[in-house]
């Protein structure tokens, strides 16, 4: 894994980044799934949207420039939308059936939508420390767990796994100091 501050946004304009596409897609493919169903698909036509838009991403992504003062998120968000869009198109189904109110709910990059960010973040957090566990000892990974997650004192978490205070707020740092390079661009 690269562990460098080059955020995945960035590895994934490299070609030969098999890894980076990798965690993009383990990140990523839930999400837009989640999407999907959101909208009324069913679990096939989710999943067949899910390809369609990957395929889209990598056409486009190798060119993409993350920019700081946009939303990856609403772009990507925006990119799904839109192929949902075609693919009903395509078979014929009326936009018209699903009303104004629920397509915005799950589309719009309103900046406003606050639930919408929580879950967004929520989500790739999640995905990511899934993926990142394997990274890290088992005790390291569970130090930092305790504390963050579980809000117990470090004092109470090194008695429990039998390691010093100073050794868990180590692991503790490394952890969350990965994720945050993991992470990296991604959290607009």
């Amino acid at each position: 894994m690269d562990t460098t501050s080059v955020s995945l946004l960035e590895r994934l304009r490299e070609p030969a980044q098999q890894e980076a596409w990798g965690r993009f897609v383990d990140l990523y493919t839930p999400l837009i799934y989640y999407w999907a169903r959101r909208v009324g698909s069913t679990p096939e036509q989710a999943a067949d949207l899910v390809q369609d838009v990957l395929t889209v991403l990598v056409q486009k992504l190798p060119e993409f420039r993350y920019d700081p003062e946009k939303s990856f998120r609403g772009w990507l968000r925006t990119l799904t939308l839109n192929k949902w869009r075609e693919n009903r198109r395509r078979r014929g189904v009326a936009l018209a059936e699903s009303s104004d109110s629920e397509l915005a709910s799950v589309i719009s990059p309103d900046a406003e939508d606050a639930f919408w960010q929580v879950e967004y973040r929520q989500h790739l957090v999640n995905r990511a420390l899934k993926l990142m566990q394997a990274e890290f000892h088992d005790s390291t990974w569970k130090a930092c767990w305790e504390c963050v997650v579980a809000g117990k004192p470090a004092a109470e978490v090194a008695r429990e796994l039998g390691l010093t205070v100073a050794a868990v707020y180590a692991a503790k740092s490394r952890v969350l100091r990965r994720l945050r390079e993991e992470l990296a661009g991604l959290l607009d």
